[in-house]
């Protein structure tokens, strides 16, 4: 156990302080109150916050409540204590919104006049200095992680795919807004897009082979080699899964790349989507020079479209069976009602996607399905 010079200090006392941060990564983003004058953090359970990780010293730092403020100190740590990214010397002061960091582990400061137990984190998720702390863990200690959401075939709604969605636990970083805001300062976006598609490969080998993935790009992957490479080691990772690459709408504007990525995508045998694509003359005329397999709808254009005026209806059904009958089929998102599925199914969409048909969940979710259509 450490020294305790202040063993009267160690009582609890009404704390305006506290932590908000995670225990692991599989728990609840949490605020724990730093609830006595001295109050000790490591892995030992008995300090007064005990963080169960490797990498955090026995007895890590302490935090002392003084007259002045706040107070963190290291106790020899054997991998540091940081405050605000830089290593702590001694003592100082810190203040609401810093970032303390025991190893690896980071938490925010927090300040309020109402704080007596531990409760979770429902309002930090925008923390945008403690997710770009959070960052190098999501890319590089397997903190990212896959859902899927059913694309099912119209209008018998058989699951025939899944779009990968990429999620994580850690705090600040949970969904992929976050994520990409997070990766868009530090000019990563690339390397957390190709992290997703290669977790969602891996994971979803569970599948029978006959499941399509529906794997994205983000814009800023086009172009440069790297995702070719990329590409490829999704194929190497499992040769006889049927695999789809999804391109945004707006990065198909640039025909000479997507033709070279069509040549390569045809040599891995990989098809190729394009995904939110409205109904505008470009692109029309882009749809001339590369035909993509799937081409899924804008859900601004397909969502409701039940509820639609009849012109509205008219010009979607006009541009699904034109499409059609260029042999590309075509896939409406945003589908979350029965009337919905009713109305596109009438319009003669080959495919689907949204909440009616299935929510992005874990892999776990929809095994029971993909192995009753094994059987069948």
């Amino acid at each position: 156990m450490i020294s305790d010079p202040y063993p009267h200090q160690r009582e609890p006392v009404a704390s305006e302080w506290y932590l908000a941060g995670q225990l692991s990564p599989r728990d609840p983003a949490r605020e724990f109150p730093i609830h006595a004058a001295v109050f000790s953090v490591g892995r030992k359970p008995d300090n007064a916050l005990s963080i169960p990780s490797h990498s955090v010293s026995g007895y890590h730092a302490e935090f002392l409540q003084t007259e002045a403020g706040l107070l963190v100190r290291d106790l020899n740590s054997t991998n540091g204590t940081f405050v605000n990214g830089q290593r702590l010397e001694g003592e100082v002061q810190v203040h609401g919104g810093d970032l303390v960091q025991f190893a690896t582990e980071v938490f925010r400061i927090g300040h309020s006049t109402r704080r007596n137990e531990s409760r979770t984190v429902t309002n930090d998720s925008s923390d945008q200095a403690l997710a770009l702390v959070q960052f190098d863990r999501l890319i590089n200690d397997g903190n990212a992680f896959p859902y899927y959401q059913p694309i099912v075939r119209l209008p018998d709604q058989a699951f025939i795919g899944y779009e990968v969605l990429g999620r994580s636990r850690l705090f600040g970083l949970q969904m992929p807004a976050q994520m990409f805001l997070a990766a868009g300062q530090l000019n990563m976006e690339a390397e957390l897009s190709e992290v997703f598609r290669m977790r969602g490969v891996q994971v979803g080998v569970d599948f029978p082979n006959e499941i399509n993935l529906f794997l994205n790009t983000h814009p800023k992957e086009l172009g440069p080699s790297r995702l070719y490479t990329s590409l490829r080691m999704l194929r190497e990772a499992d040769p006889n899964r049927k695999l789809t690459l999804e391109i945004h709408e707006g990065a198909v504007a640039n025909i000479e790349t997507i033709r070279e990525l069509s040549f390569v995508l045809n040599e891995l045998n990989i098809q190729l989507a394009f995904d939110d694509f409205g109904v505008g003359e470009a692109r029309l005329v882009e749809l001339a020079e590369i035909r993509p397999d799937y081409l899924k709808f804008d859900m601004k254009l397909t969502n409701n479209i039940h509820a639609a005026s009849a012109k509205r209806q008219e010009l979607v059904a006009l541009f699904a069976r034109m499409l059609n009958e260029l042999g590309i089929n075509t896939l409406a998102e945003g589908i979350e009602t029965k009337e919905c599925h009713e109305t596109i199914c009438q319009m003669g969409f080959k495919f689907a996607q949204g909440y009616y048909y299935g929510r992005p969940e874990a892999i776990s979710r929809y095994l029971p399905t993909a192995e009753s259509e094994r059987q069948n």
